[in-house]
């Protein structure tokens, strides 16, 4: 896996953290910087520990199946793009509740766990790949911060008209990585 590849999974799994922050953006609490910077924070803070988390775990099962390391990667990113894919179609979270700020306390630990359960696996098929995690999810994490931002400024202009269009490209993207897996390792 190149740095391209991992450039791209880093966007595909920081698009649920766009359209939620795109969603957050739209709300009266997200009107100032420290919220904003809080939210955007938090997300890449768990988009960076999960994959790592994820990594280690799959380290320790990775010499049992090494045989079939590039199957189980395609195996996981499937999964994950599919089940981006279909949440993308559930009704609206509790993070567009408007009585509650989403960049603090209970909300935004849940947000943050929410948008980054998927890098937990991708962590996982990257240990099957014997990459460096460390590397690669701070690239993982600094994507998300970013996009995080640029989320919360189109929500802020623009509402939350697109997030759901984010979460369907992000699964897409996830799907069509592990077959680039799949058939070329």
């Amino acid at each position: 896996m190149n740095f391209i590849d991992i450039i791209l999974i880093s966007f595909a799994l920081a698009m649920d953290a766009f359209a939620v922050s795109i969603a957050s953006g739209s709300h009266r609490f997200m009107r100032n910087r420290r919220s904003a910077i809080r939210l955007a924070f938090h997300f890449g803070l768990f988009q960076f520990i999960m994959p790592v988390i994820g990594w280690y775990i799959g380290s320790g099962i990775s010499n049992i199946v090494n045989s079939f390391s590039q199957l189980l990667a395609f195996g996981l990113l499937l999964i994950i793009g599919i089940k981006m894919i279909f949440e993308s179609f559930q009704s609206d979270s509790e993070f567009t509740h408007k009585s509650s700020d989403p960049s603090k306390g209970g909300s935004l630990i849940m947000l943050s766990i929410a948008t980054s359960i998927d890098a937990f696996g991708v962590g996982l098929s990257l240990a099957f790949l014997n990459i460096n995690i460390w590397y690669s999810a701070s690239i993982i994490g600094f994507i998300t911060a970013s996009l995080s931002i640029i989320g919360i400024i189109i929500g802020n202009k623009l509402g939350s008209k697109f997030g759901k269009k984010m979460e369907i490209a992000g699964g897409i993207l996830l799907i069509l990585i592990g077959l680039r897996i799949l058939f070329t390792h």
